[in-house]
């Protein structure tokens, strides 16, 4: 049984608990709540990304309360408080894929004694758990809500290859040799999360788990004045290039070095009121006692063609229930694998009701402009209703 102790009360906003649920698809899953205390309300279900946390949701759970929702938000497998997941580099990989996270996830939802949801909201890499959870099981989520990153199908069915759409296209175009060759050596992030020694480049980092999160925040978020974001033209090496360093980085750096170049002084800390120091010494706290290498097993995934195979059998398939996506207008999210936004929006989903990037957020659009997101959030759901 999980004996990690509960945050304390005055670590969330008002109205919002934290409890755990035992024997959920193996896992003791840590979860924060809202609006519980009304029996049968419909439920949504939102889902962080990386290296965030159910906390990441701690300034929209109130407001979707308030509308009459019952609002669940996990650690999901590899985070936080959640036990019982595999957090050695050398261990069970394959358990981080996405149907085991949609597994998780209709677990989740079962254990809270829901047949099925109002609607899954994803957020990052939450964002592709949610879209197969509303691609595989429509009939348990009905309704999806996708934010900084497009969801542009499931891969190719590949005939004599594994089938993983951005493993294949890797390598295929032979992009890391690409990166590797320019006049400035680049690599791409997600491969290097990947390796072996990502999670203690970050969990060791000679700055300290909290300004690496600090400088890490503020690099991906609308503060950040080089976050100007366009379309790509193709994925190759020179237009990937064009993105800032924490997606294409500099080959001989880590990512705790990419980021301590763009520190915020402390006067920008002060001022920022979407992530104040106390906020963040909720992740801090966190991920020093658990590391990275949880989240990072989902980029493992991600990028090796075999981890993520199955997902070929939906090869064509869509998503047909209603949707919508949000990011914020400085967010390099939905541009980072050119064409995704528009395959989506034109494809994969067939239902999408509206795209928002909203001014004033980058990455981290629910934190950084919640008011926001809630009013699209709660403007999709009362469409539904």
């Amino acid at each position: 049984m999980n004996d990690t102790p509960a945050y304390g009360a005055a670590t969330l906003p008002p109205g919002i608990r934290c409890r755990f649920l035992a024997g959920v698809n193996g896992l003791d899953m840590h979860l924060l709540e809202a609006g519980f205390e009304t029996p049968g309300r419909p439920c949504v279900v939102l889902l962080h990304g990386f290296p965030e946390l159910a906390y990441s949701w701690r300034k929209i759970m109130p407001a979707l309360a308030e509308a009459g929702y019952h609002v669940v938000a996990p650690d999901q497998r590899g985070y936080g408080r959640t036990t019982g997941w595999d957090g050695d580099y050398d261990g069970d990989v394959a358990s981080f894929g996405f149907l085991n996270l949609v597994k998780d996830t209709l677990g989740l939802v079962a254990a809270l004694g829901y047949e099925s949801v109002a609607a899954i909201v994803g957020h990052d890499f939450g964002s592709p758990v949610a879209a197969f959870c509303a691609l595989i099981r429509p009939d348990v989520f009905p309704a999806v809500a996708l934010m900084s990153a497009p969801f542009a199908g499931p891969p190719a069915l590949s005939v004599g290859g594994a089938g993983d759409s951005v493993a294949d296209a890797v390598a295929d175009g032979d992009i890391h040799a690409a990166l590797a060759a320019l006049e400035r050596p680049r690599k791409h992030y997600q491969w290097y999360y990947a390796t072996r020694a990502a999670n203690a480049d970050m969990r060791d980092c000679p700055q300290g788990i909290h300004d690496f999160l600090r400088a890490y925040y503020h690099h991906k978020s609308a503060d950040w004045p080089g976050n100007r974001p366009f379309p790509l033209a193709a994925w190759t090496a020179g237009e990937l290039a064009r993105m800032p360093t924490y997606y294409i980085m500099d080959r001989d750096r880590t990512m705790a070095e990419t980021v301590a170049a763009e520190m915020p002084d402390p006067g920008q800390i002060a001022a920022c009121a979407w992530l104040t120091e106390d906020e963040l010494a909720v992740y801090t706290a966190e991920f020093a006692r658990t590391g990275f290498q949880g989240g990072l097993q989902w980029y493992r995934c991600q990028t090796s063609g075999h981890l993520n195979a199955n997902l070929a059998v939906f090869s064509g398939r869509t998503i047909d229930v209603p949707a919508c996506f949000i990011a914020g207008a400085a967010d390099w999210g939905p541009y980072q694998r050119p064409g995704s936004l528009e395959a989506m929006a034109e494809g994969a989903c067939t239902a999408m009701r509206d795209v928002h990037l909203l001014p004033g957020a980058g990455h981290w659009v629910q934190q950084e402009q919640a008011a926001a997101v809630c009013e699209r959030l709660l403007a999709f759901l009362r469409e539904l209703d």
